[in-house]
């Protein structure tokens, strides 16, 4: 959020829609949030896709862990929703190492899994988070 303040971009966010619920719910619209039901997230690519289609602007911010804790692999739906809505991915980093935040590259998904997940692991191949050991592989189930 800080990160988006300083950089002037009007971004938006996904977050599950628990987080959208009570006093705090319109707070978090304000803040650019966009509940998600993940019970129901059968269609939720093409619905965003959509959107981008719909728009003359559309900054949304996707973290593609999904979580705090350690995974795996990461979730595919944000390289699905840049390659279907033909939209540039903004690479964005926390990196503890060097203590430095922000989105630096972007770079047109070809289509070619392969391909662009090279080009991931080469972009984070330096970055580090603030936790090791919690950090997972930048590949698709």
């Amino acid at each position: 959020m800080l990160y988006r303040q300083g950089a002037g971009i009007q971004t938006q966010w996904m977050g599950k829609a628990s987080l959208f619920r009570g006093p705090l719910g319109p707070l978090m619209r304000a803040l650019g949030g966009i509940a998600i039901d993940r019970s129901a997230a059968q269609g939720l690519t093409a619905a965003i896709i959509d959107t981008y289609h719909q728009r003359d602007t559309l900054w949304l911010a996707i973290t593609p862990e999904g979580t705090r804790s350690k995974v795996e692999h990461l979730k595919s739906g944000f390289y699905r929703i840049a390659v279907g809505a033909g939209v540039p991915c903004g690479l964005a980093f926390l990196d503890y190492a060097t203590r430095t935040v922000g989105v630096d590259t972007y770079v047109t998904f070809t289509g070619d899994e392969t391909r662009d997940l090279a080009t991931l692991r080469e972009y984070y191949a330096g970055k580090r988070g603030k936790h090791r050991a919690l950090e997972g592989a930048i590949d698709f189930p």
